[in-house]
Order: C-alpha cells, then structure tokens, then sequence
C-alpha cells in the first residue's frame, strides 16, 4: 500500500506541495482501525474519537511536512531535525502496546483504558512541535560503515525470526531518544543565538 502511486495535490497559499494519499492510509487510517479492532471496540464512543484523532492527525503530520517541505529555513530541518513524530514512526508506536502483548500474553497492554489514552498521546506526538532526529541527515564515518551494514543484517534477522520482541525494542529506544533530541536542538539553538553556527544537514528529513 506504502507504494501506491496515487496523491493529491493542494495548495497552501501559492506554493504546490503534495500529500501522499498511500501514506496516510498506510500511517494513519490502517493503524487505526488495527488498534480499534483489536482493544477499542470495548470504549465505542471513546475508542473511535482517538482512531480517529490518530488517522486525521497523521494526514495533518503529512500535510504540514509537504506544505513546508520547499521552505529552506525552518528551524528543525536547517539543523538536521524533523518537527515532531513522523508519519512512519508515528504508526509503529500506536501499535507498540499490541507489539508488546503479541510476545508478553499481558492483558494490560491490551486494555482499551490504556491503549486509548496511548493512541491519543502517540497521535499527538505527531502534530506536536518538539524536535525529533531524522535519519536522513545521520552521518557514519567510513571506518564503521562494514559494522553498520552488519547491524542492519543483523537487524533484518532479528525482526524476521523475533519480530515482535524486536518492533517492541525498536519503539522503546526511538521513545528514549526523543530527551536527547530535545536536548540536542536545544543546545543548537543556543550555540545559533550566540552567533556560532551549527552545522548544516546534507540530505532533506522525510515525512
């Protein structure tokens, strides 16, 4: 579905800018009638407003990226950073309490009391302004490019022969990395009002 070539196009104000119409039913619209199906149906009126919050803002997460996605001055993206949660990462931790009671059996993980107050904060984390890293603008030195392919082979094995223990990890540390890209900004920030300039991402952060 991710590949779908199919988009809609709009305006904000005289520039163009398109929104994936196959992400945000990949990102928001399936994720949230997985995690209704699975635990919210038990809260009918509550369990739908927050897959809908989650589907609607996720669409809005890829609006505002491909509305500014031409602007070369944004604070985040100028300093290497994406402006909140993307779309991608935004999907995975919605599902992260169904990921966690594939492998643990916890009722608790699928209770609707919990699951729906997580949807909606996930939903907005993603619509949020805090800086989050992107991984486009992650640089390796040549000397750890050999390790780095091994850890991605080794993450494809992982995810293939544990893969719900493996998207549970994932989602645990992508959570405890957002302090530090909190922090991380924060410093750029000040080092950029102090008069020193930070240094300038290579490549453009996706959605």
């Amino acid at each position: 579905m991710v590949g779908l070539p199919g988009c809609c196009t709009v305006r904000a104000g005289s520039v163009p800018s398109s929104i994936s119409l196959s992400d945000a039913i990949s990102f928001g619209v399936a994720p949230a009638l997985i995690v209704y199906l699975w635990s919210l149906t038990a809260l009918p009126r509550v369990g739908w407003i927050c897959s809908l919050i989650l589907a609607v803002f996720c669409a809005l997460r890829l609006a505002r990226f491909n509305a500014k996605i031409d602007e070369s001055h944004q604070p985040h993206k100028s300093a290497g950073f994406l402006t909140g949660v993307p779309a991608p990462a935004g999907a995975g931790l919605a599902l992260m309490p169904m990921f966690f009671w594939f492998w643990t059996d916890e009722p608790k993980f699928a209770s609707p009391y919990f699951v729906a107050p997580w949807v909606a904060f996930v939903a907005l984390l993603m619509v949020s302004s805090i800086a989050t890293y992107s991984w486009s603008s992650v640089k390796l030195r040549s000397n750890i490019r050999f390790e780095a392919i091994a850890l991605v082979v080794l993450l494809g094995a992982a995810i293939v022969s544990a893969p719900w223990h493996t998207l549970s990890i994932i989602c645990v540390l992508y959570l405890l990395s957002m302090p530090f890209s909190i922090a991380s900004y924060a410093k750029i920030r000040r080092q950029r009002s102090s008069g020193g300039r930070a240094p300038e991402p290579t490549s453009k952060p996706s959605a």
